[in-house]
C-alpha cells in the first residue's frame, strides 16, 4: 500500500524548513524516570517557533506553493493557526486563520501578531468557515493535519529525535488529527529496528482510540469539553491510513492526569506546557508497565497557555 508520506518525504522536509525552526532541545528528570523505572526524553517543542510543532508542518507547507498563490488560509484552535501564520510572513504572503470563538485569546493574540487575519465561527463550523474564506479569496487552504506536507513536517521533530537520543524503544506523542503521530509514526517504523508509536488522547475527545480499535475512521466527539484545546479534532483521513499501516495504539488519559502533568512540567521541570502537550506524561503514568525498562521518547508538542488551568491544578 502506498502511504501519503514517506521517510524521505521527511528527510526532504527537515532540510527545507531547517533555516525557520529550532532544533529543540531533548529533557530528562530523574523524577519521572524513577517514578515509572524507564528512562524518558521529552523533546521540547514547546521551545519550538510559535511555541508548538506546528511550526514545522506549516512551513514545509507553505514553501512548496507557487509563486503565484494569493494567500493562504486554515482552520485552528491556535497552534496551527499560528504557524501558519508565521509561515506565511515567511512568504510575505497574506493569511486568513478560521479560529472558534472560544480559542483561547493568547493564541488568538499570538496569530494576529504574525500579520493575519482571524475569522471567528464556531466550533463545528470551522472546515464551513474556512472553505468561505477560501472562495472568498482565492487564498491556498493548508490543512492542520490532512495533509501530506503538513504530515512530512510535523515528522521532522521525530528525525530529530532518533538523531539526539538513539536506541529508543518507543515514542510518545500527542494525537488529536494525527498529524504528529503519524509524522512520527513514518519517521519511526524506518528505524532499525522499527520503534512503536503510542498516542496520548483525551478520554473527552477518544475517535483516534476508537477508530484505530476498530479500523475505520469514525466522526469526532460533537461538543467535546476538554483542557487540550490543541486535541479537539476528529482524526484525519491520511494520518488514519499511515497509523493504521505502522500499528500504531493510543492511550487514553483523564482530565485530572493531564492537569498533573502539565502542574509537574511547570513545578518540577520548570517547562511551561500546555495541557495538550503535557498528554504523554500522562499516558505514561496511566500505564507505567508499558514503559517500565524501556527507553522512551516523549514529544511535548506545544507550550501556549494562558495558565488558566493552574487554579484547577492546584486543586487536585
Amino acid at each position: 500500500m502506498t502511504l501519503p508520506v514517506d521517510y524521505a518525504d521527511v528527510q526532504a522536509a527537515a532540510t527545507r524548513i531547517a533555516p525557520f525552526v529550532h532544533r529543540t532541545p531533548v529533557f530528562t528528570s530523574s523524577t519521572v524516570d524513577h517514578e515509572l523505572g524507564a528512562a524518558v526524553f521529552f523533546k521540547a517543542e514547546n521551545l519550538q517557533k510559535v511555541g508548538a510543532f506546528k511550526a514545522r508542518g506549516a512551513t514545509n507547507a507553505v514553501l512548496q506553493l507557487p509563486e503565484s498563490v494569493p494567500g493562504v488560509a486554515t482552520h485552528s484552535s491556535g497552534n496551527h493557526g499560528q504557524a501558519v501564520a508565521y509561515a506565511a510572513a515567511i512568504r510575505r504572503l497574506p493569511a486568513w486563520i478560521v479560529m472558534p470563538r472560544t480559542a483561547p485569546k493568547l493564541k488568538v493574540a499570538a496569530v494576529r501578531s504574525y500579520g493575519a487575519e482571524v475569522v471567528f465561527c464556531e466550533h463545528a463550523d470551522r472546515e464551513t468557515a474556512a472553505a468561505a474564506v477560501v472562495e472568498r479569496t482565492g487564498a491556498v487552504l493548508i490543512h492542520p493535519f490532512d495533509n501530506a506536507a503538513v504530515i512530512a513536517g510535523q515528522g521532522t521533530a521525530t528525525l530529530e529525535l532518533v538523531d539526539q537520543v538513539p536506541d529508543l524503544d518507543m515514542i510518545v506523542a500527542p494525537i488529536g488529527g494525527g498529524g504528529l503521530l503519524s509524522g512520527a509514526a513514518t519517521v519511526a517504523a524506518a528505524q532499525d529496528p522499527p520503534i512503536p508509536v503510542i498516542g496520548a488522547e483525551p478520554f473527552a475527545v477518544d475517535e483516534a482510540y476508537r477508530s484505530l480499535r476498530s479500523g475505520r475512521r469514525l466522526a469526532g466527539v460533537v461538543d467535546p469539553v476538554t483542557l487540550a484545546d490543541g486535541l479537539l479534532t476528529g482524526i484525519g483521513a491520511r494520518p488514519f491510513a499511515i497509523l493504521t499501516a505502522f500499528d500504531a495504539d493510543v492511550i487514553r488519559v483523564t482530565e485530572a492526569s493531564i492537569l498533573e502533568a502539565a502542574l509537574f512540567h511547570l513545578q518540577r521541570m520548570k517547562l511551561v506546557v500546555e495541557p495538550s502537550g503535557a498528554t504523554p506524561l500522562a499516558a505514561l503514568r496511566t500505564a507505567p508497565e508499558r514503559f517500565s525498562g524501556r527507553r522512551v521518547g516523549v514529544i511535548i508538542s506545544g507550550g501556549n497557555t494562558d495558565l488558566s488551568w493552574l487554579e484547577a491544578a492546584n486543586r487536585l
